[in-house]
């Protein structure tokens, strides 16, 4: 039976209008996440979520006291911790620099890396805002946050006991950000 072409023109006609209805329709659930809270429009998926950390081997930072940092490091934990990319030309950085400092005064362990940051200038970010990592990777040439799937700095990984990445936040951490997903987390994985 074939198909007369009136109601071949009729079919065409109408998808445009089916797809910017189900557009709409996607445009009203996203603004419905917003308002309650459940849509992040700066959550980024990460490929790694689940999984245990890259394999990776970072020099510490010279200056700043604090030993080498590796993937071997990230296992086998007596807590879970955060690994936090940073760099001093980073002003979201700055942003979020008295979020990790309360973070490890309230005993979070938290791991550094320096990501395309010369030691130099890294080492004095850290000596005028305060160090709040136990240890400081330095990435210089940015491998090891391309192997992390790094969209930029700052990053945040949580890592859990076992060392998998179980959550991940681009983009400076606010008190709100600890608040709702930081402490619940770091309780959960403990």
């Amino acid at each position: 039976m074939s198909v007369s072409p009136g109601p071949r023109r009729r079919i065409l006609l109408f998808a445009p209008l089916g797809i910017a209805a189900a557009a709409g329709a996607g445009f009203l659930v996203m603004l419905r996440g917003l308002s309650s809270g459940a849509y992040n429009p700066k959550g980024v998926p990460s490929a790694l979520l689940g999984k245990p950390v890259p394999e990776f081997d970072l020099a510490g930072l010279v200056g700043a006291d604090r030993p080498t940092l590796t993937a071997a490091m990230l296992r086998d934990l007596e807590r879970p911790l955060l690994v936090n990319f940073f760099a001093s030309w980073c002003v979201p950085c700055l942003i979020e620099h008295p979020q990790l400092m309360r973070l490890a005064a309230d005993g979070v362990p938290i791991m550094g890396i320096a990501y395309k940051d010369k030691a130099t200038e890294a080492l004095g970010f850290l000596r005028k805002h305060g160090t709040p990592y136990q240890r400081i990777g330095v990435d210089l040439p940015g491998r090891v946050g391309i192997e992390w799937g790094l969209y930029g700095v700052p990053e945040t990984y949580l890592i859990d006991r076992q060392g998998l990445i179980r959550w991940r936040y681009a983009g400076p951490l606010t008190e709100d950000v600890v608040k709702a997903d930081v402490a619940p987390l770091l309780r959960r994985y403990a």
